[in-house]
């Protein structure tokens, strides 16, 4: 009878045992797996902190989803640059544009609007993780928070237009872990600018702009600033121009000043204005003939007017507004 009793104990004694053990496995099991799924979930909800600027254009810090799967752009310069960062496919709405080299983006994803108007439904329908825009849109930037983080980024003409493209496309690839590849990018821009500079080294000129039918003059703090900052012609129409549409200014300026060149954005057809005369025709006059520059063929019309006027700060657009000038020039 003892024995019985003894090996009944020995054995209840091991099923408690190899209970306690099958009970301590699962829980183990069941802890890793709690810890992996929140390792995942960790990662997937990961932000970054970038520098951007906010509706009064001033510069803030703001988070964004690091890695981002789904991208809205309604600025050309940043769809420029995520281009050329190999993403993509990930743009799953832009704004719509006539630039030749990003037109598959506007053919291929959903139309958001325009630079200047943003459609508010359409941004919210294709649900994205970031929106990108630009200085055309700063007052549409508290309603597009509302949907999702935006980013806001411009050139900073103080700063100089390469500066201003090296700086934005390093905020921008912050977000998706690809800084390296941002010196690769920009690698031969510097070099390009020192030969043009070298050459416009001691030269004056105007640089303007025709639309309507007139011809304004640029200062060097809005649009072709690289012209004067960067590349260094001595901008001789600069003062007191006020910055983006510059000033309307007369023909008679232009003998005044007689400058040795003249670089000309025409801005109609930068933004297909049905019937506008081109920039060739506005300038063609007796008082333009009087000037050196028009004498010794030194007016420059640039040859991709709307990459200039609505992709300044983009890496290809950098690429083709060198080239205009450098086909000119050198």
């Amino acid at each position: 009878m003892k024995k019985y009793v003894v090996k009944r104990f020995i054995a209840l004694t091991l099923a408690l045992a190899t209970t306690a053990t099958i009970s301590a496995c699962s829980s183990v099991n069941n802890n890793t797996s709690s810890d992996a799924n929140s390792s995942i979930s960790t990662k997937e909800n990961r932000t970054v902190t970038i520098t951007s600027l906010n509706a009064k254009k001033e510069e803030i810090q703001i988070q964004v989803p690091y890695d981002a799967k789904r991208i809205a752009i309604l600025d050309m310069p940043s769809l420029d640059i995520i281009d050329n960062l190999g993403l993509g496919n990930r743009v799953v709405g832009t704004a719509d544009t006539s630039i030749e080299y990003l037109t598959d983006y506007v053919e291929n994803t959903e139309n958001l609007g325009t630079i200047k108007e943003a459609d508010l439904e359409a941004v919210m329908s294709v649900e994205p993780d970031v929106i990108f825009i630009g200085g055309r849109l700063a007052e549409s930037y508290d309603a597009l928070s509302e949907i999702a983080p935006v980013v806001y980024l411009s050139t900073d003409t103080e700063l100089g237009v390469i500066e201003s493209v090296r700086k934005n496309a390093t905020t921008i690839a912050s977000i998706f872990g690809k800084e390296a590849e941002v010196e690769t990018l920009m690698a031969d821009f510097d070099e390009r600018i020192a030969k043009l500079n070298e050459f416009a080294t001691g030269k004056n000129a105007v640089i303007g702009m025709c639309t309507s039918g007139a011809f304004s003059t640029l200062g060097n703090d809005g649009r072709l600033s690289i012209i004067g900052r960067e590349i260094g012609f001595n901008n001789i129409a600069s003062n007191d121009v006020t910055s983006t549409h510059g000033n309307e200014s007369s023909f008679e300026l232009l003998v005044d000043l007689n400058p040795e060149y003249i670089f000309i954005l025409d801005r109609d057809a930068a933004i297909s204005t049905e019937g506008a005369k081109l920039a060739q025709e506005i300038m063609n006059n007796e008082l333009v003939a009087k000037t050196n520059a028009y004498k010794n063929d030194n007016i420059i019309y640039l040859a991709h007017p709307s990459i200039w006027y609505t992709a300044e700060g983009g890496i290809t657009a950098l690429d083709y507004m060198l080239s205009d000038l450098e086909n000119e020039l050198l």
